[in-house]
């Protein structure tokens, strides 16, 4: 990854993005194409000591769950994101790439827990680390959780893999007139409301100084053409 312009890299993946055209679920084939994707820049990586982790978001799952209360429900959402971390590795690891999950909520049985030590050694090894269950906490979104755990490793970037190609001044579905930026800076996306993260998630990137690049997690190679610095998407950054 000499050519890049970021060595240590998280990749937020929607819940959305991984249901493919699927109503609900997992489509095997958007995971399988991220496992083959992060597979070829995790060896291109390990030539070079870059590093590689994942934090994975829900589909949905709090706003579907009629009848049930909020905080219940972004704990369903929370566990979701667990199974989508576990889909993901078993993808991974069949293609010969060291993976781990760690869980912000415990459940050794099924994953390991979060701590920052450990995540670090292990990328430090060469593993790809997946962070699931967001902050552990349910008031606290997945983009908050992305944003911090990219912080807490000190990530030199932090992609954002969604079902829309880049951020736009309206929703690009709801109107066929909106227009998407190649760039925009935090306080832009802050005062417009725009929406690229919640906007703690947003805020803490910019306190921190980090990039975030929104893309379309569809097609085989726009996370490597991002980093490449190629116009893929999005990039979130300081006003110049």
């Amino acid at each position: 990854m000499s050519e890049y312009q970021y060595k240590r890299v998280l990749l937020k993946i929607s819940g959305e993005a991984l249901m493919g055209n699927a109503e609900y679920g997992i489509d095997p084939d958007v995971v399988e194409r991220m496992a083959i994707q992060v597979k070829q820049l995790h060896d291109e990586a390990s030539r070079s000591r870059s590093s590689w982790a994942a934090a994975t978001s829900s589909g949905g799952v709090a706003g579907s769950a009629k009848g049930i209360g909020a905080r219940a429900g972004r704990l369903h959402g929370m566990l979701a994101t667990v199974m989508n971390a576990l889909a993901l590795q078993d993808a991974i690891e069949r293609i010969d790439c060291p993976c781990r999950v760690m869980s912000g909520i415990q459940m050794n049985e099924v994953c390991e827990p979060y701590i920052r030590r450990r995540a670090m050694r292990s990328l430090e090894k060469g593993d790809v680390v997946i962070f699931a269950a967001g902050s552990g906490n349910p008031y606290f979104t997945t983009d908050t959780a992305a944003a911090l755990r990219a912080c807490e490793i000190g990530a030199d970037c932090l992609l954002k893999a969604t079902k829309v190609d880049g951020v736009y001044d309206m929703d690009p579905v709801k109107n066929e007139d909106a227009v998407r930026f190649d760039s925009i800076s935090y306080h832009e996306v802050l005062v417009r409301g725009l929406q690229v993260m919640d906007s703690t998630a947003t805020a803490l990137c910019q306190d921190n100084h980090m990039p975030i690049i929104v893309l379309n997690i569809d097609g085989d190679d726009n996370i490597k053409r991002a980093l490449a610095g190629e116009p893929v998407g999005t990039v979130v950054m300081e006003e110049e």
